[in-house]
């Protein structure tokens, strides 16, 4: 097997280990070629400009592949007909300062715009994939038969399944702009992710000319319902639903928590919407319990349910705190950022009651106008706790149940 192997190992730990780049990043230019290329990969040598590697966590799996013999270290994805089945920006947001940090705006077209560099041999790899689909869903059906959705040929089909375009994107850190965002030094936040990893990224600290870094963990999903144009489009109306991943209730339907009911009256809001000419979104997010990891996620259960007196709202935040160190690890200043790729300006709908997404958003500048929450009959009984406690937290609704006995134990300021 033929492999890009030399006779040595070039350590990263120590200054001027790199050559800088024949491809320096330009963040915030208006065009990819002025932007130039995020090159992640090791095959490229040292035309490489990025820390991390492509495919995030998965990229362990590449190296077990490679390390088997399976997969050849230097192959080259060949990228005919993968191009996006639709035409996604560009966007005034994508070169404004400081809107997109946390994504490649244009890493879904590197194909198109380096078309002549990759012929060269040049291995740059997109990060964001955007496709059509077809999705079928339980709960769809029983919408259907209900009368609250209907079979209209285009976005739900006479077999039931609904009609998606979905994108798949990549985290890329443009790491000044991320620091920035959090309000802290670039330097500090590089030395922090380098400690905080066990040392795995010595680039960070060591070369500080790479801007951008491809972090090891999970990217975003977007599912569009109706014409995929119609999103950023004023004139039409948006409803939208930024959803963290929940695998047991989603996947599994764990009725501890509210997420696969809300997620699913989210995807019927937007359904319903693109039939009325406007479109849906759904942005799922891969931030598994709080970002916190499944296995905090089952232990802070555990804690919950065995505590004296059993589950309760007052202690629902402090149960996590007790077994992560923290209420919640999502952080949702980033979050916006796939909204502004997208071109939105306004969300006619939001569905969602978290006043950290909402914050969040519009702080970025995204108006929202009606928001939307679940209906109280979609909320399983073991997650009524779960509900209770975000709502004195600072969830909204219309009524704020208990507020006045759980606002001094759920480690939240509320307004009476």
């Amino acid at each position: 097997m033929s492999t890009n192997r030399s006779g040595h190992i070039r350590l990263t730990s120590h200054p001027g280990a790199g050559t800088p780049s024949r491809f320096p990043i330009r963040w915030g230019a208006v065009s990819a070629r002025e932007r130039g290329p995020v090159i992640g990969t090791v095959n490229a040598g040292s035309d490489r400009n990025a820390v991390g590697a492509h495919g995030g966590a998965y990229a362990l799996y590449r190296a077990l592949a490679v390390s088997s013999g399976a997969l050849n270290p230097i192959a080259r994805p060949d990228l005919t007909n993968t191009a996006p089945v639709v035409d996604l920006g560009p966007h005034p947001q994508w070169s404004e300062p400081g809107r997109i940090v946390s994504l490649d705006p244009w890493g879904h077209r590197v194909n198109a715009d380096f078309r002549a560099e990759i012929a060269e041999g040049l291995d740059i790899r997109p990060t964001i994939a955007v496709t059509r689909a077809r999705l079928t869903i339980a709960e769809l059906d029983e919408a259907v038969a209900l009368g609250r959705l209907k079979v209209d040929g285009e976005i739900i089909r006479k077999s039931g399944d609904v009609a998606v375009t979905k994108a798949a994107i990549d985290p890329v850190w443009y790491l000044p702009g991320i620091a920035e965002r959090f309000g802290v030094a670039e330097d500090k936040l590089r030395r922090t992710l380098f400690e905080q990893t066990g040392g795995m990224y010595p680039e960070l600290v060591t070369r500080p000319d790479l801007a951008v870094f491809l972090p090891p963990i999970g990217g975003i999903t977007l599912y569009i319902f109706g014409d995929p144009a119609a999103v950023a489009d004023r004139r039409r109306t948006l409803t939208c639903r930024v959803h963290d991943e929940c695998n047991g209730s989603d996947v599994f339907g764990s009725d501890i928590c509210t997420c696969r009911p809300y997620l699913i009256h989210g995807i019927e809001e937007c359904v319903r919407e693109a039939q009325n000419g406007g479109a849906g979104l759904i942005v799922y997010n891969r931030k598994e319990g709080r970002a916190l990891g499944e296995v905090t996620k089952f232990l802070v259960y555990n804690a919950r349910k065995r505590q004296e007196g059993g589950d309760q709202a007052s202690t629902y935040f402090e149960r996590t705190e007790c077994v992560a160190g923290v209420q919640d690890a999502r952080f949702q200043q980033l979050m916006p950022d796939v909204l502004h790729w997208l071109g939105i300006t306004r969300i006619d709908r939001f569905v969602s009651m978290s006043n950290m997404k909402y914050d969040a958003i519009v702080d970025s500048g995204i108006e929202i106008g009606e928001r939307v929450p679940i209906p109280d009959e979609l909320v399983p009984e073991d997650a009524k706790v779960e509900m209770e406690a975000k709502k004195a937290a600072g969830y909204y609704a219309e009524r704020i149940p208990d507020a006045a006995a759980l606002k001094a134990t759920v480690g939240r300021k509320l307004d009476d």
